[in-house]
């Protein structure tokens, strides 16, 4: 088995390379997800920062399921808004969820953004290089956002560790085999 060493790639830094190609390409977006504070933040961040980008829309819904009538509504206004790219700021796991349900019915690439946006209007500060570099990113947005990150890391990532030893333990049981 071969070990592939992959490069960490945050959303936080392609988010503005990308915007700006899609503005240079003429390409409209629309922001699905989030607070309505974060969209008014967004919109006006990104007609300073990227004129030139056609915002086909931006949406917070609701923090409830949609109806059936509700979410077909959504779906029509992507649709009509002839967006390009949709952004999704649901947070992980939720918008790869909802994307994953909405594949065939929007139009439109969906990229899940998550807390890239907040970052990259000013909503909340990004963490120091060094935490970065060494993966620590998180205990960083941790301190910013308690309430809301508490459980998730609490629940997630002692999972993630396991599943990680798991397969170190049986890649180590494979290798003593050979």
């Amino acid at each position: 088995m071969r070990i592939i060493n992959q490069e960490r790639v945050a959303g936080s830094d392609i988010l503005p390379d990308l915007l700006q190609q899609l503005m240079m390409q003429g390409m409209a977006v629309y922001f699905y997800g989030g607070s309505e504070e974060l969209l008014q933040r967004t919109e006006g961040f990104l007609k300073r920062t990227y004129p030139g980008l056609e915002i086909a829309g931006l949406y917070s819904p609701p923090f409830r399921q949609l109806s059936i009538e509700e979410e077909q509504e959504v779906i029509t206004r992507i649709n009509d808004s002839g967006a390009s790219v949709v952004f999704v700021v649901l947070g992980c796991p939720k918008q790869e969820k909802w994307m994953a349900s909405m594949k065939g019915k929007i139009n439109a690439v969906m990229i899940g953004i998550g807390g890239a946006l907040p970052l990259l209007v000013g909503l909340y500060k990004r963490a120091p290089r060094w935490m970065q570099a060494n993966g620590l990113e998180w205990v960083f947005r941790l301190f910013q956002e308690p309430r809301r990150l508490f459980k998730r890391y609490a629940l997630t990532n002692p999972l993630f560790v396991y599943l990680i030893f798991k397969e170190y333990l049986s890649m180590r049981i494979l290798r003593k085999a050979v």
